[in-house]
């Protein structure tokens, strides 16, 4: 049999018998003309350009047909149509009822696609509405959960900077206070080491003065004074330094969650104002799936009052602890004043007694260092002569040194010359006048420097006990800080 399409020519003598079923039972399912042949694409793609290209993928259907070169069942060789070669006319294959039944389908199915895919679109759109509803709904709730939220962190922001402001504003006048302690502490030592001082230059003096009188027990009662004194203020600045450390450690934690919300305040924040327009956004595949939290809304708000009322605990304590310190700078200064006048007013009789035999000594050591002074001004006048003939010198000498770099017959001995020569000599000369007489002047000083400490001498000698009291002790005693500087310490 020849293949379909070829062209016909007419072969047959005489015609033949054609057979009662040559072809196959029609079916739109098993028997249509698209069960019979094979799809051949065609070479031209027609590419429209109103359809997708998915309708292509779908629609890109391979029928197939029956082999037509298959005979009906019940044929023999002898009972197959001829050959279409050896036709006179053309055999048609199908009737026109299949035909029109083909395309109904056809039109059915395609009726049936349409439909199915309008529906596809309306529920597509429907569902993408509903989709975005539930998802800007959804996003307006966090949003305004995120909202609540750091208006929840604002609030315990400022509780926690309007304690850590009062626990800031009592460390410090803690801290001042105690500071004030330190330094009244640090005063105590110094009439502590004069008390002490004292007694031991009064153990110096010599002869019959060496008495215990009335200054010298005063003296030890004010060591045993100012000695307990010391003890208070050293236990009132250990409790003092303790509870700053106890302070610390509670503003520490106050500052730690204050910068920790100021942290969560500014993401919430960033957060609440973020849109879908915002920069900076980006996918974090995964990110629902990561619980890094470790506080639930009542353990978060607990967390906070709890520092703030160990705070407030802390506080209280501090307070009094304050006060008692202001009480006992006031107690002990008021003691160590008292005894400080007794002792002074011991001193000022016993001075009294001996006060004119110093006075002769002292006329004469004040003039012996008058003229020592005059000397050493001397001195000093006679050295700034000295140094300013230095500049002169150095020019006339470079002068010199200059001129003799002169070349061959310019090596002239002209007036210039002997003058510059002459100057140098005279220079010379004043220099040494002027080394002789500060010479002379330094061993008249030397002289002065002696006899100033003989004088020392004989008045160490004879006047011992009244420079102990009156130039050692009360000169050390006219130091000690008053009442208001152990209350005030600068």
């Amino acid at each position: 049999m020849e293949a379909f399409g070829s062209p016909l020519t007419a072969k047959f003598a005489h015609p033949r018998s054609l057979p009662t079923k040559f072809l196959p039972a029609i079916s739109p399912m098993a028997s249509s003309y698209k069960n019979q042949f094979p799809f051949r694409p065609s070479s031209q793609s027609f590419r429209l350009p109103w359809m997708p290209n998915t309708y292509y993928k779908t629609a890109a259907l391979k029928p197939t047909l029956a082999a037509f070169s298959h005979s009906p069942q019940g044929m023999t060789e002898s009972k197959k149509l001829p050959s279409v070669s050896n036709k006179t006319f053309v055999f048609n294959h199908y009737t026109p009822d299949d035909w029109y039944k083909s395309n109904q389908t056809n039109y059915k199915e395609s009726e049936a696609s349409q439909q199915n895919a309008q529906h596809l679109r309306v529920e597509n759109s429907r569902m993408v509405h509903e989709k975005y509803q539930q998802t800007k709904k959804t996003q307006l709730e966090s949003t305004r959960n995120l909202g609540v939220r750091a208006n929840d962190i604002e609030f315990w922001k400022s509780e926690l900077f309007h304690e850590l402001d009062k626990m800031i504003g009592e460390t410090n006048a803690l801290t001042d206070v105690k500071n004030r302690l330190e330094r009244a502490l640090v005063e105590t030592e110094a009439p502590l080491q004069v008390a002490q001082e004292c007694l031991r230059h009064r153990e110096k003096r010599m002869g019959i003065d060496l008495v215990c009188d009335d200054v010298e027990k005063q003296l030890f009662t004010e060591v045993d004074v100012i000695r307990s004194c010391q003890e208070r203020m050293q236990q009132d600045l250990d409790k003092a330094k303790a509870q700053l450390g106890t302070n610390r450690a509670a503003q520490h934690e106050l500052e730690k969650d204050l910068a920790n919300k100021q942290v969560a305040h500014r993401i919430d924040d960033k957060c609440h104002h973020l849109r879908n327009y915002s920069q900076g956004i980006h996918y974090h595949r995964g990110v629902e799936h990561v619980d890094a939290t470790i506080s639930v809304p009542e353990s978060w708000a607990k967390f906070t009052k709890d520092n703030i009322l160990r705070s407030q605990s802390v506080r209280a304590t501090s307070t009094k602890l304050r006060d008692d310190i202001k009480s006992l700078l006031v107690v002990t200064a008021n003691e160590m004043a008292q005894q400080f006048n007794r002792v002074n007013v011991a001193f000022t009789n016993r001075i009294t007694e001996t006060a004119d035999a110093k006075s002769k000594i002292q006329t004469h050591l004040a003039k012996t260092l008058r003229e020592i002074f005059q000397v050493e001004k001397n001195i000093e006048n006679i050295q700034k002569a000295i140094k300013d003939q230095g500049p002169p010198l150095k020019v006339a000498q470079t002068r010199l040194n200059e001129r003799a770099r002169r070349p061959n017959m310019e090596l002239c001995r002209d007036t210039a010359q002997l003058r510059l020569v002459n100057e140098v000599h005279n220079i010379d000369g004043t220099l040494q006048s002027l080394q002789q007489r500060l010479k002379n002047t330094e061993d008249t000083l030397q002289t002065l420097v002696r006899a100033k400490a003989v004088l020392q001498h004989d008045l160490a000698i004879k006047m011992n006990t009244l420079f102990i009291d009156e130039e050692k002790c009360m000169g050390m005693r006219k130091t000690f800080p008053t009442t208001a500087r152990l209350l005030h310490p600068i």
